[in-house]
């Protein structure tokens, strides 16, 4: 049913060899034209697809769609259809794009309502979420933090390896990639203050994650279970959820993240299915002790390379960290099965992010808190100047891809620019 994924099949849109977006990614987002028509799309190389067009062109026929389901302004609609909908567009794309498929390539009217240079589209957030959970899945990120603030004897809380730590987020402050963010402020105890003080953070922090999308799950009550949990995961997407390191020290305690998380994360415009990424499926790391049976998963996760990027303003990037999917304790069936378990439903257009994800090298650490050890070990950029934190004006971007036997399927980037706070 996967014809889609051919690693033999070519394009008749020119695509670079270390693009993300070959022929056999097809992802799904929403653009605004330049016509300002707001679409659903998909790309191959640079050329963004209008499905829109192609749904009333008659190139779906034989696929049971709704007229409207390309007409939204979100893939929500698209997203209830089910996985085996979305395998039946997939490939068809493919096929319609295939370099020796020519139904398409020889009508020129049609090409030229279909395709646009992605450069010329602006990309608008894919999916409406009503909820956010961020999880805590990374062992290395969690025995970090841990490390330094209990020691390594307590770095993981005693629960740590029995379930995939989570908690529920703010999905309003959720943006798309390229959105410009302030600095935010909030209440700090300074270490050497008796009393707490207001203003602007001064320990900005990126979390390097990714999220999955879900679709619409089962009656509240009912548990989706770990067996069965990709078949209600649409896909993936890059996900930074920044941190305001001194607001959350501040109130973490007993409730956990707010202000210090709540003010900003960005997402890539791009969801990759999990039907792309499905040729780098890669076992999952031992879990030791054995979970409790319905955590108990042979699914594996996915070998996907994770690169952050510190860009200074007026100046070039630097890659501060490497990282990989595959390093996660907990996957992402894991993840879903645990968060209903006690019968939570969920929603098409959910989003579940990882949490941090770092590996086990000093170079694969995935925010700043750990790259410079709380500030303590600051780096040093191309331009000679010094980071503990994110300073105002730098770019943080982060870009993810697997490649294996010559094919790369890649989920594009994620940037925003911290500004200034606001008075």
């Amino acid at each position: 049913m996967l014809t889609a994924n051919n690693p033999n099949r070519k394009s008749w849109i020119e695509v670079s060899t270390e693009s993300d977006f070959p022929i056999q990614n097809i992802p799904f987002g929403v653009f605004l034209t330049q016509d300002d028509v707001t679409t659903i799309g998909t790309r191959i190389g640079e050329k963004a697809i209008d499905l829109s067009a192609l749904h009333q062109l008659g190139y779906f026929e034989g696929i049971p769609l709704p007229e409207d389901v390309f007409l939204q302004d979100t893939l929500n609609d698209f997203i209830t259809l089910g996985r085996p909908t979305w395998r039946q567009v997939r490939n068809r794309l493919a096929d319609l794009f295939d370099l020796e498929n020519n139904e398409l390539r020889s009508n020129n009217d049609h090409c030229e309502q279909i395709l646009f240079a992605v450069s010329s589209v602006q990309m608008l957030m894919p999916v409406f979420s009503q909820d956010y959970t961020d999880f805590y899945s990374s062992m290395e990120h969690a025995f970090n933090v841990g490390t330094m603030f209990r020691g390594p004897e307590n770095a993981l809380m005693p629960n740590w390896k029995h379930l995939p730590v989570g908690y529920h987020g703010r999905s309003s402050s959720i943006v798309v990639s390229g959105e410009d963010f302030h600095r935010p402020k909030g209440q700090m105890k300074p270490q050497d203050a008796d009393v707490p003080v207001f203003g602007a953070s001064k320990a900005l922090d990126f979390e390097l994650e990714m999220g999955f999308i879900t679709t619409e799950g089962k009656h509240l009550g009912e548990r989706i279970t770990v067996d069965e949990a990709e078949e209600y995961i649409f896909g993936m997407v890059i996900f930074n959820d920044w941190s305001a390191r001194d607001i959350q020290a501040w109130e973490y305690v007993p409730l956990g993240p707010f202000l210090g998380k709540n003010f900003a994360s960005h997402m890539s415009p791009w969801v990759v299915t999990l039907d792309a990424l499905e040729p780098f499926r890669v076992a999952s790391p031992k879990q030791d002790p054995t979970p409790l049976p319905y955590l108990q998963s042979n699914h594996g996760t996915f070998d996907i390379e994770l690169e952050v990027f510190i860009q200074p303003e007026g100046g070039k990037e630097n890659k501060i960290c490497h990282s990989n999917f595959k390093h996660l304790y907990w996957n992402v069936s894991q993840q879903l099965a645990h968060h209903t378990v006690n019968g939570c439903n969920i929603h098409a257009g959910d989003l579940m992010a990882s949490g941090t994800i770092s590996g086990p090298t000093e170079d694969s650490r995935g925010s700043m808190l750990e790259i410079t050890w709380r500030g303590a070990n600051p780096i040093t950029l191309s331009d000679g100047t010094e980071r503990k934190f994110i300073n105002d004006g730098d770019t943080v971007l982060m870009r993810a891809y697997s490649k294996k036997g010559g094919m790369r399927i890649g989920l594009g980037e994620v940037k925003a620019k911290l500004l200034p706070a606001l008075e």
